[in-house]
């Protein structure tokens, strides 16, 4: 079944066109992403943009939704006025099933458990015209990459790991529900326009390299906010070696280095991809205007003339790399990973290793993992750690086990999780006999901040490929090379294994007996979404209140923050998960991972109503009953991670008025401004050390807010002293009037219900 294909058809006539029509109006060769960002405006441009400075009306071509954040996202759909979507737009239950001892039994009991919320989804789409993707098909990512996505498309997701489609040539952007809401309403969507960094890709993979590695030296070159404002765009001979999932992979994990996006060019690998996943009238119709889903020659030629900053890495000289650990930036190459984890006296057991995720599930990934667990059962070796592999849709399970690759990994006692994102996202239960004890594992997921993965600190988490991984599981050691150690077997002989060998796509074709996709009403109307007034796992939404009009005076420091403070901290996920779409239960994990400047403990400030220390929740709501407006002050790179809306309507609705930043990572930055909060950066980075514990703290010059302008914010010492710092923002004419309103949709509301 090809989805959408009308769609593509329109998008394609117009293409060439509307490419001539930017090279004309900038004046020079055009990149691919520049191609398909000006063939994607909400109105014709009359000028050319400025990247990292003009904000731009973009119409993206579909709507991506996974179950977590999509109950957030529709239920302030549901409150806009429309009766349906205005674009092709999914849902994916992907992320509320708990790993914890298979896959047949953890579905079970997800479908038991989360019942309420499936049933709200699966009835919301069918009123709303929206696809649902029940539970078990698949993570979302990889069933878009396989359903939905298509060479110059653009699309927004309501996930930070959206970027993946970009291996199929896509601009495919992770945004808060907030986002999604404007498009799905038919308005137009906000973006700066993005900065470009090339990647130039030579030579070719061999050996142990894989495309994961080629991301994770990316990461360690750029850190976790080095692509902040940027499209990252692959290109050069060595890009179009690599498989269409490998690209994906690499895109899927552009969101740890912040890049708006990822991106690579049509080539015959995507055309491949798209015809041995049923799309080849897709691919028949990108064949014939492929010039116009490439760079233009001259940026091939020249690039530095046409990127902001350019990278440049030799594949056939790249060395697998180890990642980690509690950040997805340290990077190291195999050959050094060894002595990093002595030096740094990193637990060298390790205990579990777990391949798959939206990140690494393709059957290629899987093909060449298991022609290592089939080493394994040749040299007589056993794995040495627990050993998981996570399936990214039920189209690559069904196949990889009509093709053996279950039976393979069955046999060195590997278990087969759910469809669905698991352990990757904290929705694992994991058995481990102290959760104090420093210990180590391995994954070929994407991020690894502390507790991501199991709600442990004590735990040291490291990224890697999935055929690097499975050694690992198979050696249990993290000081081993499987370039050139060798393992003792079962006779007691030393054995090396051999390089991985595996396959781009399923000689035999993709199987799949019940994809998971359930089609939409054709008529919504009769359709009824409820939502029980005592659910614990739904609320619905009550507006924000508008802006007094007025300075901002007499707020209180909730925290200041200290260090990485992602959305994780933030707002975790992992058993926290079951209340996204409830509002006010989910906000009692507001701000709980967080690291209080001032004492170095998480969940624990001071509340300046009564001197006592308590949780950052319990002590917010404190402020809020006593009608105290508040400021949660953090470091650099607030808010990085994942696109959780959450994270920015928990202090919204608890009653934080303002964000005061070092620097916001982009995501975050634009919830925060969708639901009508102030987020601030401080003109002088060195101001942060001026906020006191006690501060109580005012905000001047709002009753003239307006773009460029800085505001003041006095910091009233409790001595009696203050300190006037200057504060910077990003807000354009449009975000200051959600300010004003109280938030974006309060100004959608308003719209359609004056039509």
């Amino acid at each position: 079944m090809v989805f959408d294909l009308d769609l593509i058809k329109k998008i394609y006539s117009g293409l060439p066109a509307n490419v001539d029509a930017a090279r004309r109006l900038t004046g020079k060769p055009l990149t691919l992403a520049e191609k398909i960002l000006y063939a994607h405006l909400y109105e014709p441009a009359k000028k050319a943009y400025e990247r990292g400075k003009d904000y731009v009306d973009f119409a993206p071509d579909r709507v991506a939704m996974q179950d977590a954040t999509a109950q957030m996202a529709l239920l302030q759909f549901m409150t806009c006025g429309r009766e349906k979507v205005a674009v092709p737009s999914t849902v994916h239950c992907d992320h509320l099933i708990q790993a914890k001892t298979g896959a047949a039994a953890d579905l079970a009991n997800a479908l038991d458990i989360n019942k309420e919320v499936y049933d709200f989804l699966a009835s919301i789409s069918d009123k709303y015209g929206i696809g649902f993707w029940k539970p078990g098909a698949g993570i979302i990512h990889q069933v878009v990459l396989e359903n939905y996505a298509f060479p110059g498309g653009m699309m927004i997701g309501t996930d930070s790991h959206t970027p993946n489609a970009g291996g199929l040539g896509m601009v495919a952007i992770g945004v808060g529900g907030a986002d999604a809401v404007d498009v799905m309403a038919g308005l137009p969507w906000e973006l700066k326009m993005p900065k470009l960094i090339g990647v130039k890709l030579t030579g070719r993979l061999n050996g142990w390299s894989s495309s994961k590695d080629i991301i994770l030296k990316v990461a360690g070159i750029l850190t976790v906010k080095g692509g902040t404002g940027a499209i990252v765009e692959y290109f050069g001979e060595g890009a179009d070696t690599l498989s269409a999932t490998g690209k994906g992979t690499i895109c899927n994990m552009g969101a740890e280095i912040g890049a708006t996006c990822s991106i690579f060019a049509y080539d015959e690998k995507m055309s491949a991809y798209l015809k041995a996943t049923g799309r080849e009238e897709v691919a028949a119709l990108a064949d014939q205007i492929r010039d116009h889903l490439r760079p233009d020659p001259e940026v091939y030629a020249n690039p530095k003339n046409y990127y902001d900053q350019i990278i440049e890495i030799n594949l056939s000289e790249l060395e697998p790399h180890v990642n980690g650990p509690f950040t997805p930036d340290l990077a190291w190459p195999i050959s050094k990973f060894a002595e990093a984890v002595k030096v740094n006296n990193w637990p060298e057991k390790l205990e579990v290793a777990l391949i798959g995720s939206c990140t690494n599930s393709s059957y290629e990934d899987i093909s060449r993992s298991a022609s290592i667990a089939r080493q394994a059962i040749d040299k007589k070796l056993k794995t040495r750690a627990e050993f998981t592999i996570t399936p990214g849709s039920e189209q690559v399970r069904f196949t990889i086990e009509k093709d053996g690759f279950l039976k393979t990994f069955d046999k060195i006692g590997g278990v087969v999780l759910a469809n669905a994102c698991g352990p990757c996202i904290g929705q694992w239960a994991r058995h481990i006999d102290d959760p104090n004890r420093k210990n180590s594992i391995i994954t070929s997921f994407n991020r690894n901040f502390a507790k991501r993965n199991d709600g442990l600190a004590s735990t040291h988490a490291f990224v890697a490929s999935p055929e690097i991984v499975t050694a690992f599981a198979i050696a249990g050691d993290l000081t081993f090379n499987p370039l050139k150690d060798k393992l003792r077997n079962e006779k007691g002989e030393d054995v090396m294994l051999d390089e991985p060998s595996g396959i781009e796509l399923p000689p035999k074709g993709f199987s799949v007996d019940d994809p998971g996709y359930q089609a939409p009403a054709k008529d919504g109307s009769r359709v009824q979404v409820i939502v029980k007034p005592d659910s614990q796992r739904l609320q619905l939404l009550e507006p924000f209140a508008a802006w007094e009009g007025k300075d901002l005076k007499g707020l209180k420091l909730l925290i200041k923050a200290k260090g990485k403070c992602t959305t994780d901290h933030i707002s975790m996920a992992g058993p926290w998960l079951k209340f996204r779409g409830h509002l006010d239960n989910i906000s009692n994990n507001m701000l709980i991972g967080a690291v209080n400047y001032f004492n170095e403990k998480t969940d624990l400030v001071k509340n300046q109503l009564n001197a006592q220390y308590g949780p950052v929740p319990a002590t917010q709501r404190a402020y809020k009953a006593a009608r105290i407006g508040t400021v949660v002050v953090g470091d650099e790179n607030y808010g990085e991670g994942s696109s959780r809306e959450h994270a920015a309507m928990e202090p919204r609705h608890l009653g934080v008025r303002a964000i005061l930043v070092r620097s916001f990572a982009r995501i975050h930055e634009t919830n925060l401004k969708k639901q009508g909060m102030l987020a601030l950066t401080f003109e002088n980075k060195d101001d942060y050390n001026k906020v006191l514990e006690d501060d109580t703290i005012d905000i001047i010059g709002l009753t003239e807010f307006s773009p460029g302008k800085p505001l003041k914010v006095v910091l009233n010492h409790k001595d009696g002293t203050k300190d006037e710092v200057m504060v910077n923002h990003t807000y354009n004419n449009q975000q200051i009037e959600w300010f004003k309103a109280g938030g974006a949709l309060n100004v959608i509301r308003k719209q359609f219900a004056k039509a």
